[in-house]
């Protein structure tokens, strides 16, 4: 198997097993557990950036208008992890998982709105049904299912920053967390000296599992970005629903949080669509490749 895809199943199914990590870490408050994944993945990222001697990237490209690109990416990145751990600890591990449900199709019509791109007639009836699906369960409930927005909106967008940043994806991070760490820093050192600290007052499980917050951050992506430079676009877009739909069985099965008919109908919509979308694509792709075998 191409090892490829082999970096991509372990950086989804990484991912799909992150409500575990996070929810042992569930007493700790959620700012805390950000400001504890900032902290030390952005010591492990400059700690590889020096070992591989890349440091000279960030002067070849560091300027006023990279760093506003990565300060706003910084920021999106920031609230879709807040979001994620407090969802996790406060038991709505099955609505995150909604929300990298929604993302891909999100991400496509970001990409109309704000890069020009054009959808073909048929792209147009899976946005409409996820769409459809989330109204359903805000009206089924009587208010939106905003941790799955959030987290959707926000990795969304924050695809679309990256799309103009000009670092790749080792550096790229590097300076997001880099941008983010002194905050996080004066955050952790305010919540040490306020007595709310959690960091060396709890049990020493705990305390090596917050300094491994950076690393379970960092290996996932660095998986996700070498196998994006050795895989198909449409691989990738197949294999990221490993993600939500672990998450999703975790959440129900394991976790046991409520999934009553009304979720059902609402989930399902979301899932035809995106059965739609890929179908359309491969069907799009199948016939690109028969035109170019005529010409």
């Amino acid at each position: 198997m191409n090892k490829g895809i082999w970096y991509a199943l372990g950086a989804y199914i990484f991912w799909g097993l992150f409500p575990v990590y996070w929810k042992i870490l569930a007493g700790i408050p959620a700012l805390q557990l950000l400001g504890h994944r900032i902290f030390w993945s952005f010591l492990l990222l400059i700690g590889i950036v020096l070992i591989v001697r890349q440091g000279k990237i960030f002067r070849t490209f560091l300027n006023r208008r990279v760093l506003i690109i990565y300060a706003v990416a910084a920021i999106l990145i920031a609230i879709n992890w807040l979001t994620y751990v407090w969802a996790v600890g406060m038991g709505f591990i099955v609505e995150t998982s909604l929300g990298y449900f929604i993302n891909p199709l999100l991400s496509v019509l970001l990409g109309v709105v704000f890069l020009r791109e054009r959808l073909r007639p048929l792209q147009w009836l899976p946005i409409g049904l996820a769409g459809a699906g989330v109204l359903y369960l805000t009206f089924a409930y009587g208010t939106l299912p905003w941790v799955a927005l959030t987290l959707a909106i926000s990795f969304s967008f924050y695809g679309l920053v990256k799309k103009t940043a000009p670092l790749g994806a080792l550096h790229g991070l590097t300076l997001e967390t880099g941008i983010l760490f002194l905050p996080a820093l004066f955050f952790l050192l305010y919540s040490e000296f306020s007595g709310t600290g959690a960091f060396m007052h709890s049990a020493t499980l705990l305390d090596l599992m917050l300094v491994g917050a950076g690393l379970v951050t960092v290996f996932p992506l660095l998986m996700f970005a070498s196998a994006a430079q050795r895989i198909p676009l449409t691989m990738i877009g197949v294999l990221q629903y490993i993600n939500p739909t672990m998450q999703f069985l975790l959440g129900v099965l394991i976790y046991k949080e409520p999934f009553d008919h009304h979720r059902l109908i609402g989930f399902s919509v979301v899932w035809v669509a995106l059965i739609l979308f890929g179908a359309e694509g491969l069907l799009a792709q199948r016939r690109s490749k028969v035109l170019v075998s005529a010409d």
